[in-house]
């Protein structure tokens, strides 16, 4: 089958062998596959990506001298079925699943793995199991759309975000923009979004956003403050230790950026008592104050990914039009064009989610 190979540090379209199908497999013909922000982390700073993932304990099975096949972002067609299925797929059946395989009882990620290929590809070995079909009357390419936008649900529900919260979104990528599509699903209000882009400050109003600001030219973290602030209240230490003023909303702030010195300046000017939830992959080392932690008595989770149940509910809401991923899609390629693709994507003006479509 032909794939995008991503090959010592670049992208090459060339064949590779078919899946064998082990016991519990299911064969799925790719029709769509999202690039995502991680891909790009992956292909820019593979080194690192390879040599990190071994000392977190080697979640991702990437290495710097293998052939990868990225693509975890998919929504496929049943082929076959393979030994020991159980034939709850028929042929022609749509389905997505959470980037995982399994093979007899070894768990094996898609993506990142040079053992399996991920759906830059032709064809993928996934487990019969995990498969999830789709709502009837879905548009099949917004289910490549689950899996980036079950971050954001997952990250929001982790944070025991709550309708009482005020939200402020850092970075308004296709992970911001999850999470800020996750937030107003559940009633969270008003929910402000920050980026230097114009392109994708309009996304995110067209996600749910409520107040989208510029911070080149204000500060998000003054609108936080305005919005969680009641009348009448007083920001003196005694005041706030004797009760003596009304209280402030809980503020909750998420990291979509994942770039050095994002969190930094998150500790420098949240507001006291807030939550900050670091969603954003950053692949650097990186340096905050503890002091301003400690003074404002702030709260920092960090999050990954999502759960079975959280990515099937994903799923349920967009094929139910809950959530509306149709803007979120703005180009589509074939294999012949990853390449670029990747390159093209480094510009937010230009892109929030290219589709790979390796039959086109």
């Amino acid at each position: 089958m032909r794939a995008a190979v991503f090959r010592q540090g670049d992208f090459v379209v060339d064949t590779i062998p078919d899946p064998v199908l082990a016991e519990g497999q299911v064969l799925v013909r790719t029709r769509a596959c999202g690039i995502c922000g991680s891909d790009l982390h992956a292909a820019k700073y593979a080194d690192s990506f390879a040599e990190l993932s071994q000392r977190s304990g080697g979640r991702f099975g990437m290495t710097r001298d293998r052939d990868i096949v990225f693509g975890h972002e998919f929504v496929g067609e049943v082929v076959a079925n393979g030994p020991g299925t159980e034939g709850r797929f028929a042929p022609g059946t749509l389905v997505t699943s959470m980037p995982l395989t399994i093979a007899g009882r070894t768990v094996q990620g898609v993506g990142y793995n040079p053992d399996v290929p991920g759906a830059f590809a032709e064809y993928l070995p996934l487990a019969e199991r995990m498969l999830l079909p789709l709502p009837a009357g879905m548009d099949p390419d917004h289910a490549a759309l689950v899996e980036p936008l079950a971050v954001g649900v997952h990250a929001v529900a982790f944070a025991r975000t709550t309708p009482d919260d005020v939200a402020l979104v850092i970075g308004c990528g296709p992970i911001g923009l999850a999470v800020i599509a996750a937030l107003k699903l559940q009633g969270t209000g008003p929910v402000i979004a920050s980026d230097l882009s114009p392109a994708r400050r309009d996304l995110a109003r067209r996600m749910g956003a409520d107040i989208v600001v510029d911070p080149a030219a204000a500060s998000p973290y003054a609108a936080l403050e305005q919005a969680a602030t009641p009348a009448g209240y007083d920001a003196s230490r005694y005041a706030q230790l004797l009760g003596l003023s009304p209280a402030r909303r809980p503020a909750v702030i998420f990291e979509c950026v994942g770039m050095p010195g994002v969190m930094a300046q998150i500790f420098e000017q949240a507001p006291a008592g807030a939550r900050i939830v670091i969603v954003g992959v950053c692949m650097e080392a990186d340096r905050f104050e503890p002091f301003f932690g400690i003074l404002k008595q702030l709260n920092v989770q960090f999050v990954l990914g999502y759960t079975a149940t959280g990515f099937a509910a994903t799923l349920d809401h967009i094929g139910a039009g809950r959530i509306d991923v149709a803007p979120l899609i703005t180009g589509r390629v074939g294999l012949d064009g990853v390449r670029q693709a990747f390159q093209d994507l480094a510009s937010p003006e230009r892109h929030a989610k290219v589709l790979v479509e390796p039959w086109r």
